[in-house]
């Protein structure tokens, strides 16, 4: 589970995905299986969330890493890589931004 703190010793990872309702569900399906039988198994993963708001026409995805290095290291294995060419067929565009915790309240 993911668990925010500051200062935080690891990095945050923020994704928003803009698609369509039509292909809501299986854009959700796709992360999912990412997360589930690749992602979450790379080292240096901590925890991630999936959030679809009620219009079904984005997803946030949150995840922590203990390396900034561990994050892109994930996205520039062949794995990955292929998975993105999939995903981004299922939606307009997404975006993974790296952030650090500025605060919490």
């Amino acid at each position: 589970m993911p668990q925010i703190q500051f200062p935080s010793p690891h990095q945050t990872v923020l994704t928003t995905f803009d698609m369509t309702p039509g292909t809501a569900q299986d854009l959700l399906d796709a992360l999912t299986d990412a997360y589930d039988k690749f992602i979450s198994l790379q080292p240096g993963f901590i925890a991630a969330g999936l959030h679809i708001n009620d219009a079904q026409t984005r997803i946030a995805n949150y995840s922590q890493w203990k390396r900034r290095e561990d994050f892109q290291a994930m996205l520039r294995s062949d794995e990955m890589r292929r998975r993105n060419r999939d995903i981004h067929g299922l939606c307009r565009s997404f975006e993974p931004v790296m952030y650090d915790v500025a605060a919490i309240f």
